[in-house]
């Protein structure tokens, strides 16, 4: 209970309360469900000055340390302590007492939701499984020279082409050579390969990376410079052209030759060529006149389709998308958004898709890679796998017998081989493997075998031909 008193010093009115002492996060709590109320909103309760001094005069030290310590709580509000806040009592209990119920109803409802909203953790944007179609790069390909090589060019056995390439070159500038190709005999030059990307919405004037690979038996394109290439699409007609130094990332150095050393880092035929080229002719694109657009998805799926569409129809309205089937989607562009084409495109493009696969398990037998999908289980089965080891192994001995006593005819020294054979056969143990149900149930499955990764791939191909792995196994 609260009860009012008067000071017997000062004669004022003091707030006697529980003995237990208010901390702060009790006052903020009152204050936040209506409780009490902050007295800097209420300027009739500040004192007046002539308060505080009598105040000061009957309590002493009125700062907020001294006011915690004695575990009761002041309505005079202290100029000189801005911080300490002074609250007072709602007179209306009744709708106090409401404020707090709704509060509480409206925390219960609001965890409630919270923990009964479906959330998908595994949910993806449509950009991220997927393309729109139309908007997509396009492949470049030209022929070209690289110069300036040290002597790590073609050869002219091997290269003719090159000798061929160079003199129609020089003939189109005016170099006219009447040699027969087979004496020049220059290995600075090596004919190449030039190939780039046209990515979509590319104006002239922008800059293409330019990839260079050697055709012939160049050694080497360190040092050298691509010569102005013309880089054509599909329809013959010149997009780009390449021109500029190489770069290969690495590098030949030493003698070589015989008796010389020669250090190789990286690949030495192939290089790229940053920003060499220069796109000439824009392919165009006219988004601004579709009616509809396509999302193609890049994993084919029923049900990943199906989850595209309807989260484009609960974003633009019932029926704006439609699968086609497993990888095309295909929504119509409301009304709207006609003539913004590409602001609907990013927003179909933002929206998240839970993306459902299959139960794939994927093995390369050539580096010992295992990659298992999410749903991939394995049923009721017992799995035994041993190695079998033959190893052979070859000894050359040399026979030389001793010098006859009589006689001038002497022993023949002759070779001897020691073959000896060995087959070793690893024990193995019949191991009992139960239905999975999680991923991590089918990994502990099979390390309880005991196996390497190399044996792995057998016992995988193993369990589809008896039916036991309920997956598709791709062998790459």
């Amino acid at each position: 209970m609260t009860t009012l008193s008067k000071s017997r010093r000062s004669g004022l009115p003091a707030m006697h309360i529980r003995p237990k002492p208010l901390n702060f996060h009790s006052v903020q709590m009152m204050v936040l469900n209506g409780v009490v109320r902050r007295a800097d909103r209420h300027p009739p309760l500040v004192p007046s000055q002539r308060e505080v001094s009598a105040a000061e005069a009957a309590y002493g030290d009125l700062s907020q340390d001294s006011v915690a310590k004695k575990g009761w709580l002041s309505r005079i509000v202290l100029r000189r302590v801005p911080e300490a806040p002074v609250c007072r009592p709602v007179p209306d209990k009744g709708r106090r007492q409401a404020a707090v119920m709704v509060l509480r109803s409206v925390f219960v409802v609001v965890l409630i939701g919270t923990l009964l909203w479906p959330v998908a953790a595994d949910a993806v944007r449509i950009k991220d499984i997927g393309g729109i179609e139309g908007v997509r790069d396009n492949q470049l390909i030209g022929y070209g020279l690289v110069v300036g090589l040290d002597r790590t060019g073609d050869q002219v056995i091997g290269g003719q082409f090159t000798i061929q390439a160079m003199m129609s070159m020089l003939n189109k500038m005016g170099v006219n050579l009447v040699i027969n190709p087979i004496q020049l005999l220059t290995r600075n030059i090596a004919s190449v390969m030039v190939t780039a990307k046209l990515p979509p919405f590319s104006k002239p004037g922008m800059t293409l990376d330019a990839v260079v690979s050697s055709m012939a038996n160049a050694k080497s394109l360190q040092g050298g410079t691509l010569l102005l290439t013309p880089l054509k699409a599909a329809n013959q007609q010149v997009f780009a052209v390449a021109q500029g130094p190489v770069s290969i990332g690495g590098f030949l150095g030493g003698a070589g030759g015989p008796g010389g050393a020669t250090v190789i880092k990286n690949h030495q035929v192939t290089g790229i060529v940053p920003g060499g080229a220069i796109i000439e002719k824009e392919l165009l694109v006219d988004i601004e006149s579709w009616e509809t657009v396509s999302v193609l998805l890049r994993q084919q799926d029923f049900t990943t389709a199906i989850r595209t569409a309807e989260a484009i129809d609960g974003v633009f309205g019932k029926g704006t998308a439609m699968a086609v089937n497993a990888g095309h989607v295909k929504a119509t562009i409301p009304v709207d958004f006609q003539g913004r084409v590409v602001e609907y495109i990013a927003s179909i493009e933002s929206l998240d898709v839970v993306v459902d696969a299959s139960a794939k398990v994927v093995v390369n037998e050539r580096t010992g890679t295992v990659v298992l999908g999410e749903h991939v289980r394995i049923a009721a089965c017992a799995i035994s796998h041993g190695n079998l080891t033959i190893s052979v192994k070859n000894t050359l001995n040399v026979s030389q017998p001793p010098a006859p006593l009589v006689g001038s005819t002497a022993g023949q020294t002759v070779v001897t081989p020691d073959v000896q054979t060995e087959v070793k056969e690893e024990e193995s143990r019949l191991v009992v493997v139960d239905e999975t149900v999680t991923l991590g149930d089918v990994v502990r499955a099979l390390n309880a075998v005991g196996v390497t990764p190399r044996d792995l791939v057998a016992i995988l191909s193993a369990l589809q031909s008896s039916g036991s792995l309920q997956a598709k196994l791709v062998v790459m």
